[in-house]
Parts: C-alpha cells; sequence; structure tokens
C-alpha cells in the first residue's frame, strides 16, 4: 500500500454543476453544507486508499485543492429585458464568495482561485440557435419590400404585399420566436480563466516535488491528460474522480483508477 500523503484535486465548478444530481437540495442549500460535502468527499477517498478508523484521516491527506474562478464583477445590459445588470451583486457571485469563505477555514484546503472574464457578447441559448437560424427562411417573403421601397416615389404612400397563406404563416412564426424570447434565453460570454492551468501546474508540483503518493483529480474532462501523462511517469499513482460521470473509453489507459467519493445519483440513502 502506497504510504505516502494523497493530494485531492477538485475541479469546483464541475463538483457545484454535480452535486444537484448527485444530492437532495436540503443537503447543497447553504454554503456550510457544501463544504461539508467538500470534506466528505476528501474523506472518501482518503478511507477507500488509506483504510484505517476514520478518526485521524487527516493525517494521510497531504491537502485539498479546489479550484474556482472569482465571479465575474462587471456591469452588462441586458438585450431583451432592456435592464442594466451589476453582476457583482448577483446571486450567483454572493453565493459563490459566501462558499469561498466558507472553504477557507477548512483544515488542509487550499483555494486556488482564477478569475472569470468577458470574452464576447451576449449569445443566444444553443438550444433555440437552431430555430432561429431557420427564421431566415420563414421572413424570406418580406424580402420582395426591398424593390417596393426603392421603387416607391411617395414616402406617404402605402405599400402592398401581397402573401399566400403558408408565407403568413411563416411570417406569424418568425414573429412568434422573436418575441417569445425570455430573458434567460441569451447568457453574456463569459469565461473562467486560469483554472485548468493552476491544475496542470499542481500536479507538476506535487509530482516533481515528491510531495505526495497519489492523486485524486475530480473532474469531468480530459484536460487533465498530459499533466496525468507526466505523474505517471514518475511513479505517482493517479486516480480519476468523474462524480459518476461518463468518460471516454481511452482516458483509462490514462489514469490508476476510477472511483468516486459521493453515492452514485440513484442511491438509496442510509436508513
Amino acid at each position: 500500500m502506497n504510504s505516502r500523503p494523497i493530494a485531492i484535486l477538485i475541479d469546483g465548478s464541475f463538483l457545484l454543476k454535480r452535486l444537484p444530481r448527485l444530492l437532495p437540495a436540503d443537503q447543497i442549500d447553504t454554503p456550510e453544507k457544501m463544504a461539508r460535502c467538500v470534506r466528505k468527499l476528501c474523506f472518501t477517498h482518503v478511507m477507500r486508499l488509506r483504510g484505517g478508523s476514520g478518526k485521524l484521516w487527516q493525517q494521510h491527506l497531504y491537502r485539498a485543492f479546489f479550484y474556482d474562478a472569482i465571479p465575474f464583477d462587471g456591469k452588462a445590459h441586458h438585450p431583451i429585458d432592456n435592464q442594466s445588470i451589476d453582476f457583482a451583486k448577483s446571486a450567483v457571485a454572493r453565493q459563490r464568495h459566501a462558499l469561498f469563505e466558507q472553504l477557507r477555514k477548512e483544515r488542509k484546503l487550499a483555494l486556488r482561485l482564477g478569475k472569470v472574464n468577458r470574452d464576447h457578447d451576449w449569445t443566444l441559448s444553443p438550444r433555440l440557435t437552431k430555430e432561429a437560424l431557420r427564421t431566415r427562411d420563414w421572413l424570406a417573403p418580406l424580402h420582395p419590400l426591398a424593390a417596393l421601397i426603392e421603387a416607391q416615389a411617395d414616402p406617404g404612400q402605402d405599400l402592398t404585399l401581397s402573401l399566400s397563406v403558408e408565407q403568413a404563416r411563416q411570417l406569424q412564426k418568425a414573429c412568434a420566436f422573436w418575441q417569445g424570447l425570455q430573458v434567460g434565453d441569451v447568457a453574456l460570454g463569459l469565461r473562467q480563466k486560469g483554472v485548468d492551468m493552476r491544475i496542470a501546474i499542481d500536479i507538476a508540483s506535487l509530482t516533481l516535488k515528491k510531495q505526495a503518493g497519489t492523486i485524486v483529480l475530480v473532474a469531468g474532462d480530459s484536460d487533465f491528460v498530459p499533466a496525468a501523462k507526466l505523474a505517471r511517469r514518475e511513479g505517482m499513482e493517479f486516480i480519476l474522480d468523474p462524480l459518476w460521470q461518463s468518460i471516454n473509453d481511452d482516458l483509462f489507459e490514462h489514469i490508476d483508477a476510477l472511483q468516486s467519493g459521493l453515492k452514485p445519483p440513484n442511491a438509496t440513502p442510509a436508513s
């Protein structure tokens, strides 16, 4: 059995997205409860790897690292409801800062915080993009208006456009689509910066300085593969916890084990 300490690296954004699928809402509705879930996750991994009574489990833990990004604190004007938004005062920002403060109080847990930048302007939800593009065809009956307007000598004279019943229905559909857009159907182009880089640097540092013997990475994508290769070449045991999310088969060759520190989504609570 590997007797060197365990380092647990948690992609915080991924964890927070997965928790509502794994735990009841009343177990994750406060920063204190969220921090308790993080502690439980770490405890479970350490106990599976080292065993024992559990009372001194943190002696086997080198450190847990929680990676996330400081919420965007800028302002923007929403294109649907025409309201100004101060992201620094949003519920999401307040909740995330409260969670950070709670995690700072945890023993042997370090925060690694990147930031969120405004990468591009407002964009339509991906689920609506295909339908939005279809409105180009629905609006095609209006194309002759350009010629009518150009040929109209008297600006005050009314224009007449002949439409078939089907063309009228298409125009009605296009109008209904754009008028039916809701506030949540568009999102500002925000992107995390520096989080993946911090994870990769810490994996390399833990490995090359031999500060731990096992790394448990809680993440759901394949961005970790280059760092995992380095760690395993240097003799590090590398375990992936995707929180019961499926991973590509080819990722198994880059890890030593796959396990989760939380129960599966449909697990029945112990009585």
